[in-house]
């Protein structure tokens, strides 16, 4: 099919496919060495845990500067500079072993990561036509997960003989390396749409504006009170070697399931497949407040991933809505819109989870009814 072969010779594509990788290493071993750093080095405890991760998205809630941060410089250059500053920000993580240190470390790794995923996802609706964006954001995801498996399983083997400080270190380096490599790849294309260099508002996308407002609170339940579940000792006390196992088999399964997401959104569209998503999620959050087994909980993690994938719908929905140059301006600001309830939620879950862990997962659970609600507003016009 033209679709699905013609964009992997684009220059765009391969730009793109560079960053992500690089991405997706650095923000996997983050993540998959972050938790176990805070709790068994630092002892950081639920409250801790969720003033951190709400500082984490003080960035993306900035999201919205990227649209002056481009009146000097060109997107996709923006989008090579984040990576580099997100591999800085997890080089130096060990170095400062305190809630403070972790604090700082974090807002750095976080601005470029968030930085990176505004400029990744404006470019993919940018170069690439409604049919085929979601097939190249379902591919990336799935090399994503490929890269993550492979970050996985060496931290899983290295962890045996470096410390987590010199584990850090390592994955930095890794990403500033490849991040540099980009600086030699030139994706512009003088075809495309100019996109507006000014903040875009517009009442038009107000739905777009709200599933990215409740899709960010949920999100937040997951990246802040799953994972640290799984490793707090007073729960199922994962290790370092079990979170990596767990990664491993959650980005196997979706490296082969997410181009399929991609494929059930263009031929069921954007609303039958978000709504399995958000139906499935209000099951998902209310069975993490209640298991007990190690091995549900695995599942349940897993399963959450696969789901949140199904999210490349609002993305999509909006490309096919949306006045085209309206997509760098109005990604900036539904990143923002999106880490509205992001700055303030983990804080909040964090007072919410000592008095009992439970309430932030059935709070996710009625945000995922809201949503389920919601995206049966979705109208796409066929062409």
């Amino acid at each position: 099919m033209k679709d699905t072969i013609g964009y992997r010779k684009k220059t765009i594509y391969k730009f793109l496919l560079l960053l992500t990788i690089a991405s997706a290493v650095g923000f996997q071993g983050w993540r998959t060495l972050f938790n176990n750093f805070a709790v068994d080095e630092v002892g950081v405890d639920g409250f801790w845990m969720g003033v951190i991760q709400s500082i984490r998205e003080v960035p993306g809630f900035l999201a919205l500067l990227v649209v002056f941060i481009l009146l000097i410089i060109k997107e996709h250059r923006l989008s090579s500079v984040s990576v580099m500053i997100l591999g800085f920000g997890i080089a130096i993580v060990g170095l400062f072993p305190s809630n403070l240190g972790l604090i700082f470390t974090t807002l750095i790794m976080s601005t470029g990561f968030h930085y990176f995923e505004t400029t990744n996802q404006s470019l993919t609706l940018q170069h690439f036509d409604k049919r085929t964006a979601v097939t190249v954001l379902g591919r990336l995801k799935s090399i994503g997960a490929l890269a993550n498996i492979g970050i996985g399983i060496s931290i899983w083997v290295l962890s045996s003989y470096f410390s987590l400080t010199i584990l850090f270190v390592l994955i930095g380096i890794i990403v500033i390396i490849m991040a540099s490599r980009s600086f030699f790849i030139d994706p512009s294309d003088a075809d495309l749409p100019s996109q507006h260099k000014k903040m875009i508002l517009k009442k038009e996308y107000f739905l777009f504006y709200f599933l990215n407002f409740l899709s960010g609170a949920r999100r937040q339940i997951f990246v802040v009170f799953a994972v640290f579940l799984l490793v707090d000792n007073n729960h199922f006390g994962f290790s370092v070697q079990l979170i990596s196992i767990l990664f491993i088999v959650n980005n196997i399964i979706n490296y082969f399931f997410t181009p399929l997401i991609a494929k059930g959104i263009n031929k069921f569209g954007e609303r039958k497949v978000l709504s399995l998503e958000y139906g499935s999620l209000i099951l998902i959050f209310i069975a993490y407040a209640y298991v007990k087994s190690p091995l549900l909980v695995g599942v349940l993690y897993v399963l959450d991933h696969i789901f949140f994938n199904f999210s490349m719908g609002i993305k999509t929905f909006f490309q096919k809505t949306a006045d085209p140059k309206d997509i760098a301006p109005s990604m900036a600001v539904s990143f923002t819109i999106n880490h509205l309830t992001a700055v303030f939620f983990p804080f909040l879950g964090g007072v919410l989870w000592l008095i009992d862990f439970k309430i932030p997962f059935l709070i996710g659970a009625f945000l995922s009814i809201i949503s389920l609600i919601a995206v049966q507003f979705i109208k796409i016009e066929k062409n």
